[in-house]
């Protein structure tokens, strides 16, 4: 429970640092810090009951987008603001560098090894982006009219069909 406690907190820091690092305005400093600590127990609950890097960043990334899309609606402001110090902490940066540094070491089993969990870390942070992102396009472009008639505004000109 402790090293739970430790890790949220670091996540807030390093949300918070990194939203400095970046000039954010100080307004949504706060906001962003807590969208990583909780991003980051989103992805700790999520390794806990699944046990694989991929899924629970998945997760913990497709959670960090949506909560960025909506700080960016009730703040008025531009979701990457937000969504960007929010993911932070689902960064591989150690693995990054013990895959380095095994490479550099000649030790290509534990380089490959590294490797691939910065490559499980990084391609579950784009695709639960793209998940959100799509989402949010394909709702966006499809809702209904306003009037309760039910009336698809699907934009179907676009056609895959010549």
């Amino acid at each position: 429970m402790r090293d739970m406690i430790i890790q949220l907190c670091m996540a807030f820091l390093g949300s918070a640092g990194f939203s400095l690092l970046f000039h954010l305005r100080r307004k949504y400093l706060f906001i962003t810090s807590f969208g990583g600590m909780i991003t980051w127990a989103v992805y700790l609950a999520a390794f806990h009951y699944c046990g694989d890097v991929f899924w629970s960043c998945l997760l913990a990334a497709v959670f960090g987008a949506v909560y960025g899309e909506l700080q960016a609606r009730l703040q008025k402001a531009p979701s990457t603001i937000f969504f960007i110090p929010t993911v932070v902490p689902l960064i591989p940066g150690s693995n990054l560098y013990y895959t380095l540094f095994y490479i550099v070491d000649g030790k290509n089993r534990l380089a490959w090894e590294n490797a691939l969990k910065t490559g499980k870390y990084a391609s579950a942070i784009a695709i639960g982006t793209a998940i959100v992102n799509t989402g949010l396009y394909m709702w966006k472009k499809c809702r209904k009219n306003d009037d309760g008639t039910g009336v698809d505004r699907c934009d179907h000109s676009e056609s895959a069909v010549g």
